[in-house]
């Protein structure tokens, strides 16, 4: 990979020392966007599909079908619809308070690493900004050193070093910031989606399972999966 008519390696010795906690970082990003977005795809599912399904197997009576249905499914709803169906006998309270610990539990795996490309994406941008910083200085370095009467290439070394960890850190930290919000968006939706799927049970069934009055003329909805 030529950059700048330079390699990759001759780009990483200008950049200085700082280069290579950001190679890190990239290695990390890379492995964490990976291993999220096979998750995710593994959660996929039909949402509309199950949705009618359920309906057509609830409102037929067939509840241990409408279960093995929704166990099928590997995606924290069909995880809470089976919490709701295994908890038909209890109370509504107890029923509310598992179902909700159940969908925070399978939201928990959706969410897990997330916070590992946050950081990523901090990280990568603050050591960039180290770079430059040091880059600078050294640039500095070199005007003392030579009372003021410098060459541009006598600054050279610092230059490219200032400019390299920037846009290095940079190119690390906006695809691992896009990654993040990109997959906590999946996950917000999951949440509204676990929520949604308790209301439509409670509605096929006759249920109250933890459904609160929004108190501005709205019919009762069941509230959302807490979220971190």
């Amino acid at each position: 990979m030529i950059l700048w008519d330079q390699t990759l390696g001759e780009l990483l010795v200008r950049g200085g020392p700082v280069m290579w906690p950001l190679v890190a970082c990239s290695v990390i990003a890379i492995a964490l966007i990976i291993d999220r977005s096979l998750a995710h795809l593994k959660m996929r599912v039909d949402y509309d599909g199950l949705v009618s399904g359920m309906r057509g197997l609830v409102e037929a009576g067939s509840l241990s079908d409408a279960r093995e249905f929704a166990e099928d499914r590997p995606n924290p709803v069909c995880r809470v619809a089976v919490a709701y169906l295994d908890g038909l006998d209890l109370t509504d309270e107890a029923r509310a308070s598992i179902v909700e610990r159940e969908g925070a539990l399978a939201l928990e795996m959706a969410e897990r690493r997330l916070r590992g490309l946050s950081t990523i994406a901090h990280v990568a941008t603050l050591m960039g900004l180290l770079g430059t910083v040091a880059g600078l200085v050294g640039a500095f370095h070199q005007i003392e050193l030579n009372a003021g009467q410098v060459e541009p290439s006598d600054l050279a070394q610092g230059i490219w070093e200032a400019l390299l960890t920037t846009a290095f850190g940079l190119s690390i930290a906006i695809p691992s910031l896009v990654a993040f919000h990109g997959f906590e968006s999946r996950s917000d939706r999951m949440a509204r989606r676990m929520g949604f799927m308790v209301s439509y049970l409670d509605q096929w069934l006759g249920k109250t399972t933890g459904r609160v009055d929004t108190g501005d003329g709205s019919p009762p909805v069941a509230p959302t999966i807490r979220e971190d």
